[in-house]
């Protein structure tokens, strides 16, 4: 019988729901025992959050300060891990960084093989980076990545999203769709637990090459890699000021905080339309090396 151990942190419920879905037939094997676990901070983060506390994780979440966490009930060892995590400033989210950085995290993770599942807006790309980098401190095996990303275009998600971080409120309004991942997408993951059953029945897992290839289980936009980059530039130079200003709830982190949000909303009324247009100029120009970009992103699952 193969053991798997699920771990996650879920504020709005809705990466729990994609995670429920997906381990559905795990769970009905016969062949399989399943754990799931819910990672949780010492301190809990708000949801919905209000303005300052938002931002307050900000610098944190860029630099990869994670918070401190309770031990989870576990096992000693496992033969696969699901991990799932949200994106929080182009970063894994504080309190998933904070467990991969604890010691139980160094004794579960070394030499398994993990698959991580990400639902988001639409930009995850960096945080799939600093999280290789985190699993690979851990001596674990990347093996497989599933990405389910917001309904709406790009340019809608900047006022739904925040709009249901603040609000908890996520449904259609005015010429906005709903915010989220759709329901339909989440319906559909349960495709990748029985891919998975399949792929432990034959000890795939022990190996190195994907499980999950050609599934879909990842597709890179490959018109949004350069605004990320220049994004998490701008977050990297940011949350160094943030910091600087401040413990977090200070005047001065405030202040700060305020001035960006003010950069922010003047970067989506002007310089992030204008980039969508430059976007599409340039694009048939950039097209081999962007097409290579997404190749090497999607990796290790594919498309």
């Amino acid at each position: 019988m193969k053991k798997v151990l699920v771990l996650y942190y879920s504020q709005s419920g809705q990466l729990k729901s994609v995670l429920d879905k997906i381990v559905v037939p795990l769970r009905q094997s016969r062949e399989v025992r399943l754990d799931c676990r819910e990672i949780k901070p010492v301190n809990p983060y708000p949801y919905p959050w209000s303005f300052y506390e938002f931002f307050n994780v900000f610098p944190e979440a860029v630099n990869l300060d994670g918070c401190g966490v309770e031990a989870i009930e576990a096992e000693d060892e496992y033969d696969l891990i699901i991990l799932g995590y949200t994106v929080w400033f182009l970063s894994p989210s504080i309190p998933v960084t904070g467990f991969l950085q604890s010691g139980q995290a160094k004794h579960l993770f070394k030499n398994k093989p993990v698959v991580t599942v990400i639902a988001c807006r639409d930009m995850w790309l960096t945080a799939q980076e600093k999280m290789k980098r985190l699993l690979m401190s851990l001596d674990a095996r990347l093996l497989d990545n599933v990405v389910l990303t917001d309904q709406g275009k790009s340019l809608y998600t900047f006022v739904t999203t925040p709009r249901w971080m603040l609000t908890g409120r996520k449904d259609a309004f005015w010429f906005f769709p709903r915010a989220g991942v759709a329901e339909d997408d989440i319906n559909q993951a349960s495709r990748f637990g029985r891919r998975l059953c399949t792929a432990l029945d034959k000890n795939k897992e022990q190996g190195s090459a994907a499980m999950l290839d050609n599934m879909g289980a990842v597709n890179v936009n490959g018109k949004l890699i350069a605004t990320e980059r220049i994004a998490h530039r701008s977050f990297l130079i940011w949350s160094k000021f943030i910091k600087k200003a401040g413990q977090p709830n200070s005047a001065g982190r405030k202040l700060v905080i305020t001035v960006y949000a003010v950069f922010l909303l003047m970067l989506v009324l002007t310089i992030v339309p204008l980039n969508i247009v430059i976007r599409k100029i340039i694009y048939p120009f950039r097209k081999k090396a962007i097409d290579e970009a997404v190749v090497c992103y999607e990796q290790p699952s594919g498309r």
